[in-house]
């Protein structure tokens, strides 16, 4: 993991705005997320966490809070804005998804963007592996990382809930 500072940050904080303005559109209940990929500073693809299809009636959380993170498969409703944004871009630009970034951004019911935990998710780091993706990047309490999709997949195997 890389921790971006300074002119590097500047370069790169545009793909942090735009995935938390898509996570926006999220109607999930748990949590707002988005999700842009990009390839030499274009968006080839974008998504945010909710249910398949955004079908409403699809949903079945029923996840408090408290225990979201303590599951061994994923159980909420929501395809997530990772998925969404590889799919997205696996469609509209297939050709550019190999060697991509991968923002993952996170906001408040509001729409204000917050910071985002550990690398977590198995489901999504495997599939970012499958396609190709090079770096995944997150908003986090110490600013602003880069990760290889590689130790983003390792991490996120590695991850334990502190609750």
């Amino acid at each position: 993991m890389k921790h971006l500072s300074g002119e590097e940050e500047r370069k790169i904080i545009g793909g942090m705005f735009k995935a938390a303005q898509v996570a926006k559109e999220s109607t999930c209940q748990q949590a707002k997320y988005g999700a842009v990929l990009v390839k030499d500073s274009e968006v080839i693809g974008q998504g945010f966490n909710s249910p398949p299809s955004n079908k409403e009636s699809l949903r079945r959380c029923g996840i408090s809070k408290d225990s979201y993170h303590k599951k061994v498969s994923d159980k909420t409703c929501c395809i997530h804005a990772e998925q969404r944004a590889i799919l997205n871009g696996l469609v509209l630009n297939p050709r550019k998804v190999k060697n991509s970034t991968l923002f993952i951004g996170k906001t408040d019911a509001t729409g204000i963007p917050l910071k985002a935990g550990a690398p977590y998710c198995t489901i999504c780091s495997k599939l970012a592996l499958e396609v190709g993706i090079k770096d995944i990047v997150l908003w986090q309490v110490n600013g602003l990382y880069v990760y290889d999709a590689e130790e983003y997949n390792s991490l996120s195997y590695a991850y334990k809930e502190t609750i």
